[in-house]
Formats: structure tokens, C-alpha cells, sequence
């Protein structure tokens, strides 16, 4: 008997948190949520550390926002909102590392490790993600894998992507924040890869791939009201979930039709705004791509602006 096709309702927050402001960031976006109806979404979405802010200089800077898993204050907030709407709820924050963590780091280093320019370096937590269930349980976390610049001053790197199987029709959903997506590799080619988030969500048959990001703007066509580079880049790095390569396909799929394979929708939920007052500007557009394998090219379905700070859902029925 064939699946009974379902919508899929996803909502992405698109958010403009000020750094270090928790209390008032979660109010905002209470504010920006307080329209959506209950039981009207599978899927809640917040972007990376969506309520600490993220350009913070060191570990000292960040110790004061780091926060327990299940317990901290987003971990709250998600459960809280998760149980009001019925869906699931999934947002970015700053994990503080266990004791039994700092004491493992602090037995393997024998000497602060630094950065050239000499500024100290030092684990203290980690950049991370939890997800919530409908009747607010905690489902599970995610920590970081691949770090940016910017976390190396203060997290430690997780140990690896992760899947959750849920409930249709969300069913298999991979989860990523932002560096996650980038190659690990400074040789890598668009031709050739290597092409690590999108690699992995094929060996897990990924329906939907969620990434969480503080994603800068690209400073590109700043005239256009959606930053376009930027949303080609992530389009150009998941080129395996797409592609048309039969030597990919053949590794890979199943599935022997030669033309269109699975299906995986990709959710990118990123920040936008200035946070800090420093000329650091996130790019915004937020989106929604539906990849086809075997299709040969990549389709956006829909995104937010570069700089609107607002809620977008999507309702949408996937092909498998």
C-alpha cells in the first residue's frame, strides 16, 4: 500500500537577538510567536545561540551565558513553547560543559593553548542545539562539530552530525549548526567536494535537513533584498542530496530510477541583524530548498529577506 502523503509545516524564527540580552531576547521572540495557533506546525525553529547573541570574544566573555541542558533557559523556553504549540521546538545555545568534561580538559593541557595573535584560548562550554517534543519532553541535543573562528575561542567541537527519528511526517531529521555545512578541507572543490553534512544525510536517508546559523552576510548585491550568495552557497554545498553524477547516485541510492530519487528538505534557519554595533551583519534569508537526488539542480522553495526579523512557515507536501 503506498505512504499516505502529509503536510509538512515548518515555521523558522528569524531573529535579531542583542548579545548577552537572554531575558529580552526570549521576549521578543515570545512576541513574534505569540500569533501562531496551536497544533498548526510540526516544526518550531530558532537559529544558532538564538537568545545569547554569538560574537563573543573568549571564554570569559561567554562563561556568564553558558547553560545546562534541560535545565537552562533555553532548553526551558523550548519545552515551554513546544507543549503551548504542540510541535516540536529546536533552537541554538551555549552548553556549559560537564565537571567531569573540564577536568578531562584541563588533565590532557598542560599549558593554555593560543591563538597567534597571542589571545588565550580555553574550552569552557560548547555550541549546541536541543530539541523539544510536543508535550514539552526533551528529546535530545547536538553539539557543533565543525567550528567556526569564532567558537574556537571558547568551545569544545562535538563529536560527530546526528539523527532523529521522529513521528511522520517529519520521520528522519538530521541536524546541523551553521560551520557544520562548510568543507573541512581548504582544497576542497565544487566539483569534487568533499562534501561532509550532505554525504552524511544520504547514508541516513534524510528527509529533512535542519541547519541553525548565524550566517554573516555575504555583502554581495546588497541592493537585492535576499542575500543570493549566500543562498547559492548553501544550495552549491549539499550538491550530493541534487546531484545528477551517476557515480554518486550509484554509491549512494537505492533507488534505480534514473531520473528524480529522494527526496530531502532542507531548512536553513539563520540570524540577521548587527549585534554587537561592530559591522558584523548576518545574512537573514532564511530557507526552505526541496533537493531531489538525480534532479541535477537544487530548488528553493521559498526565503525571507536579508534583514526582516519575523516568523515564516511553510506548509509544504513532500514527494516521499
Amino acid at each position: 500500500m503506498p505512504r499516505v502523503r502529509m503536510n509538512l509545516r515548518i515555521g523558522v524564527v528569524q531573529l535579531s537577538p542583542k548579545i548577552g540580552q537572554v531575558q529580552a531576547n526570549l521576549t521578543r521572540a515570545r512576541e513574534l510567536c505569540k500569533k501562531i495557533e496551536p497544533k498548526s506546525l510540526d516544526l518550531l525553529c530558532f537559529p544558532e545561540m538564538a537568545f545569547t547573541g554569538y560574537v563573543f570574544e573568549n571564554a570569559a566573555a561567554i562563561s556568564p551565558y553558558l547553560e545546562l541542558p534541560k535545565t537552562g533557559a533555553t532548553s526551558l523556553f523550548c519545552a515551554e513553547l513546544a507543549k503551548k504549540l504542540g510541535c516540536y521546538v529546536v533552537a541554538g545555545y551555549p552548553e556549559k560543559l560537564n565537571d567531569d568534561e573540564l577536568d578531562e580538559i584541563k588533565r590532557v593541557t598542560t599549558e593554555s593553548r593560543c591563538t597567534e595573535a597571542g589571545t588565550e584560548i580555553k574550552q569552557v562550554g560548547a555550541n549546541s542545539a536541543v530539541l523539544c517534543a510536543p508535550d514539552g519532553s526533551w528529546v535530545g541535543g547536538y553539539r557543533k562539530t565543525h567550528l567556526y573562528k569564532t567558537d574556537l575561542t571558547w568551545a569544545k567541537p562535538g563529536d560527530g552530525f546526528v539523527t532523529f527519528e521522529l513521528p511522520s511526517p517529519l520521520r528522519t531529521l538530521s541536524l546541523g549548526i551553521c560551520m557544520d555545512l562548510n568543507p573541512q578541507t581548504p582544497d576542497w572543490t565544487s566539483a569534487e567536494g568533499p562534501y561532509e553534512l550532505a554525504d552524511y544525510c544520504i547514508t541516513k536517508k534524510t528527509n529533512v535537513l535542519l541547519l541553525l546559523n548565524a550566517w554573516l552576510d555575504s555583502k554581495e548585491e546588497t541592493e537585492e533584498k535576499n542575500d543570493w550568495q549566500t543562498l547559492n552557497y548553501w544550495a552549491a554545498r549539499t550538491t550530493p542530496l541534487w546531484t545528477d553524477k551517476a557515480s554518486i547516485r550509484s554509491k549512494f541510492s537505492q533507488n534505480d530510477d534514473p531520473g528524480e530519487g529522494h527526496e530531502t528538505i532542507v531548512v536553513v534557519c539563520n540570524r540577521v541583524g548587527d549585534e554587537n554595533g561592530k559591522g558584523i551583519q548576518f545574512a537573514g534569508s532564511s530557507a526552505i530548498f526541496s533537493l531531489s537526488e538525480g534532479s541535477g539542480h537544487p530548488k528553493l522553495l521559498d526565503a525571507l529577506n536579508r534583514t526582516e526579523e519575523s516568523v515564516r512557515v511553510w506548509n509544504i507536501q513532500p514527494r516521499n
